[in-house]
């Protein structure tokens, strides 16, 4: 991790609400975003401050997240996702996160990350998978 990482630096992102990002089990005239949809778009904007702040071979995954959904965003509508470094403990990362629409606030929480050096996370996959039954035996 570079030493520019630290509390205090922040980041927004900006999505549109496509049909993919929406639920719509109230009928299509009801369909929203979707609060999966969120939380991806969160970690998306968290992973991509950290991108600017790790050393080559480093990435990020997501540990936690808390998330209020608190105002429906219809389909078609802009979102911006503001991401804060509120904490850098080791290689835990802790971020405060809003999320707002063209209209209102839609939501808000935490999240937090850690630093990982991708060819160790690599090496840890691949001997989990080889100590996965195989589907025969399964």
């Amino acid at each position: 991790m570079k030493p520019t990482l630290k509390p205090g630096l922040s980041r927004a992102g900006r999505v549109v609400v496509d049909r993919r990002r929406t639920v719509g089990f109230m009928g299509e005239a009801s369909r929203v975003y979707g609060t999966p949809s969120l939380v991806h778009d969160i970690e998306d904007t968290c992973r991509d401050l950290l991108l600017e702040h790790v050393d080559a071979g480093e990435d990020s995954v997501g540990m936690d997240i808390a998330v209020r959904q608190t105002a429906p965003t219809l389909l078609g509508m802009a979102v911006e996702i503001s991401v804060t470094v509120t904490a850098v403990e080791g290689r835990k990362v802790s971020f405060e996160v809003t999320a707002k629409d063209e209209i209102e606030p839609i939501g808000g929480g935490t999240h937090n990350r850690f630093v990982v050096d991708v060819g160790k996370t690599q090496a840890r996959l691949q001997a989990k998978a080889a100590r996965r039954p195989t589907a025969s035996s399964a």
